[in-house]
């Protein structure tokens, strides 16, 4: 293996786990009530445009209404609140990719201004720039292989050499079908009990609860 492709939001920095208090809370507003576990398999990983085609789809079926147009809106505004004042990395994040000396690239299904903005928050950017890609920029979104496609082409090795990490079953299929290796990290305060499981049933090589266990199977695959 050649180079390592992260997720960002739940793998390197904690806003899952912040906004998902949030996004449910939001989203049993307009009646649709969801299970923390439920939640997290179904749209962790789906880039924004698909998550709300989702909303919109579910909403007609209970309720035959569409989803408030206004809706993504208050979202947004509800979670980057708690995003701009207590966004940090996931414990370990920093001293993980420092130590990691190969080609690294992050695909995200962020949007692509907030990815950047958060990755330099947190004081991520400057070890992945120019290798920063976000999947509301490709033609399909996670999981669909096209972000990870994309980064492994632009850093310059092939799929096939490249190891991806994964909080979302979505993002699993998603590096699976580029062909990559995938590690399931479960460190993220947002991830239920079950969520290692699922990450293998989506095709997840090898689980890690934190960074150190990320460290130590990255380092033996590399």
């Amino acid at each position: 293996m050649k180079a390592v492709v992260f997720d960002c939001d739940g793998v390197l920095i904690n806003s899952e786990e912040l906004c998902l208090d949030v996004e449910l809370e939001c989203l049993n507003e307009i009646g649709l009530a969801f299970e923390r576990h439920e939640y997290v398999s179904r749209f962790m990983g789906m880039t924004s445009a698909d998550f709300y085609a989702a909303l919109d789809g579910d909403l007609r079926t209970k309720y035959g209404r569409p989803l408030p147009e206004n809706f993504p809106g208050i979202l947004h505004e509800r979670t980057w609140s708690v995003v701009e004042t207590s966004l940090a990395c996931i414990p370990g994040a920093p001293e993980t990719v420092r130590a990691l000396n190969v080609p690294m690239a992050v695909a995200s299904g962020s949007n692509p201004e907030r990815l950047k903005f958060k990755l330099r928050k947190v004081g991520l950017f400057g070890h992945f720039a120019p290798h920063i890609y976000s999947a509301q920029d490709m033609p399909r979104g996670k999981p669909a292989p096209d972000v990870y496609l994309h980064a492994a082409k632009q850093l310059g090795v092939d799929p096939n050499a490249c190891i991806a990490v994964e909080d979302s079953a979505n993002g699993v299929t998603s590096a699976r079908a580029a062909g990559m290796v995938v590690v399931g990290f479960t460190g993220g305060g947002h991830c239920p009990p079950q969520q290692g499981t699922a990450l293998r049933g989506a095709g997840a090589s090898h689980i890690a609860a934190d960074m150190d266990q990320l460290l130590a199977i990255l380092r033996g695959a590399l």
